[in-house]
């Protein structure tokens, strides 16, 4: 076995220093199945933060789409293959009427910058709105609205910021954090036109995932959406985090958090781990956009790819995840409240909704982040993985595949209250 300061070392020659690792001794993971990871010693890790495997780690179902199809064909859409069609009526299904086309590409970034893209061409407009603390993708256009990560580019003179409020740390009443985060809105808005940028898109992770899924105001989305459309723009909802059945009672996160939007994007869980992603529309708005351009991405829609991803949904379907996820994140939900009650004294709050869960740390109302750390690393010497979100990475992020079980929970639960008696101590 490659120790891991010979393997740390090795990767810093190669893929550099700068790409990120988890806690503050790494993890060298040489397999995994369902919701457990096998290190390079044979501990076995409970996965509690990982949505990429959706429906579980080396699932029996997509290794074997995936194979069979490698085996017979795989090509891209200047062929006809009803795989990619069957895949995408299937897809199509679990969207609300007037949501019925798709694009397809190979990341959530792609989906993200051609969704932009579709915006800027169908509005004449460039300005767009993002959150101040957020994340979309890698590309030029989305590191210019990067708010929630490092980078070097300044933040895009077309673009304007919103802070997203939390009433878990807002004391004021309800009505008056709505009026003025709208306010706030309203000024953006304004801004972006009289510097003749105007309003393409705005795009936002229906739960708010990076900015450490805050307590919105009710009217909040819908507000968004409303002013975004009056100012002629459109309305992205990025599912990366919030789709897939995640929040237990919705299929899509922008159902959920009540967003109507012009473009939904995808990408990880559709594919199980497979680079795959798409952007879903209406047919007015595919044909508005492919009249006028060739659009073509050649992995894009390939039949391997389409059957990884209908297994996905197959295996959603057939091992009830969704349902699932609404059962035990409710289970799971109750818990965290007490937990937070019990340690109320740096615990602000309980976050989520599903099987997307967390806690917000403070003391005397001053974000916690080192208090959030230290469970993390707690957790990890329980053996059952989670991270950080926030923007004072204060909250405790728990996200585990939809694959995950009513016989972890417990074990998941009680590493956590292990955690927090240990932090307190």
């Amino acid at each position: 076995m490659t120790s891991n300061a010979d393997l740390i070392a090795r990767r810093n020659r190669t893929i550099g220093p700068y790409s990120p690792l988890f806690y503050a001794e790494p993890l060298q993971f040489v397999s995994a199945k369902g919701v457990w990871f096998t290190e390079a010693n044979g501990d076995r890790y409970l996965d509690g933060y990982n949505n990429v495997p959706h429906v579980g780690h080396a699932n029996d179902r997509v290794v074997r789409a995936l194979s069979e199809q490698a085996a017979t064909l795989n090509v891209h859409t200047r062929y006809l293959n009803e795989r990619v069609v069957d895949y995408s009526e299937r897809l199509l299904s679990t969207f609300r009427p007037g949501l019925d086309r798709v694009f397809y590409g190979n990341s959530g970034s792609e989906a993200n910058e051609l969704a932009l893209r579709i915006a800027r061409q169908l509005t004449g407009n460039t300005g767009v709105i993002v959150s101040d603390y957020s994340y979309h993708g890698t590309t030029i256009t989305l590191a210019q609205m990067t708010t929630g990560l490092t980078t070097r580019e300044p933040l895009g003179a077309h673009v304007r910021t919103l802070r997203i409020p939390d009433l878990d740390s807002d004391p004021r009443p309800e009505a008056e954090v709505l009026a003025e985060t709208l306010a706030s809105l309203d000024a953006s808005i304004a801004s972006l036109q009289e510097a003749g940028f105007g309003v393409s898109a705005s795009l936002f992770d229906p739960l708010f995932s990076t900015e450490g899924m805050p307590r919105v105001p009710a009217g909040l989305v819908a507000g968004i959406v409303d002013r975004v459309r009056a100012a002629g723009g459109m309305v992205i909802a990025d599912e990366v985090q919030s789709g897939f059945g995640r929040t237990g009672s919705h299929m899509w996160g922008h159902d959920y958090a009540g967003m109507d939007p012009d473009l939904v994007t995808m990408g990880k869980p559709m594919g199980n781990g497979h680079p795959m992603s798409a952007v879903v529309t209406s047919e007015d708005v595919l044909d508005r956009f492919g009249s006028r351009n060739e659009f073509f991405n050649t992995f894009a829609g390939n039949p391997v790819s389409a059957a990884v991803g209908e297994a996905v949904l197959l295996e959603m379907e057939a091992e009830g995840l969704m349902p699932r996820a609404q059962e035990l994140g409710g289970q799971a939900l109750a818990r965290f409240r007490e937990l937070a009650s019990q340690h109320g004294d740096f615990v602000r709050a309980a976050k989520g909704t599903g099987l997307f869960l967390g806690l917000d740390f403070a003391v005397d109302g001053v974000p916690a982040p080192h208090l959030a750390k230290r469970v993390v690393e707690a957790m990890k010497a329980r053996k059952v993985l989670i991270s950080r979100i926030g923007r004072d990475e204060s909250v405790l992020k728990v996200r585990p595949p939809l694959a995950f079980g009513a016989a972890e929970l417990p074990i998941l639960l009680d590493a956590l209250e292990a955690s927090l008696a240990e932090v307190r101590v």
